[in-house]
């Protein structure tokens, strides 16, 4: 968890896309995460986490519905939302906390 806390305790905002392999909608999911970091480039950290590979982190979190999205700044959560997002609304939301 201590690698957590340095991996959300950044200027910029950090995108976690929480997901599992076997998670239909998760997998839809994957591109559009790459877009969003694309799109974004230096402004935002995008990071994939497999809830089945990091139990303890998904279960600290409380991540019940895949897939499901959460911003961090500077270590404190900004936005979070479970189920599907396109890109544009994730750039959107994102954008916010630039």
């Amino acid at each position: 968890m201590s690698k957590f806390g340095v991996l959300i305790d950044q200027d910029i905002p950090v995108l976690l896309g929480f997901y599992t392999e076997s998670d239909k909608r998760s997998v839809v999911m994957q591109p559009i995460l790459l877009d969003v970091a694309a799109a974004l480039g230096d402004q935002v950290k995008v990071i994939k986490i497999d809830v089945d590979k990091n139990p303890d982190l998904a279960e600290a979190l409380r991540i019940k519905g895949l897939p499901t999205l959460v911003i961090y700044k500077k270590g404190e959560m900004k936005w979070r939302q479970s189920g599907e997002q396109n890109a544009q609304a994730l750039i959107n939301v994102v954008q916010k906390f630039i």
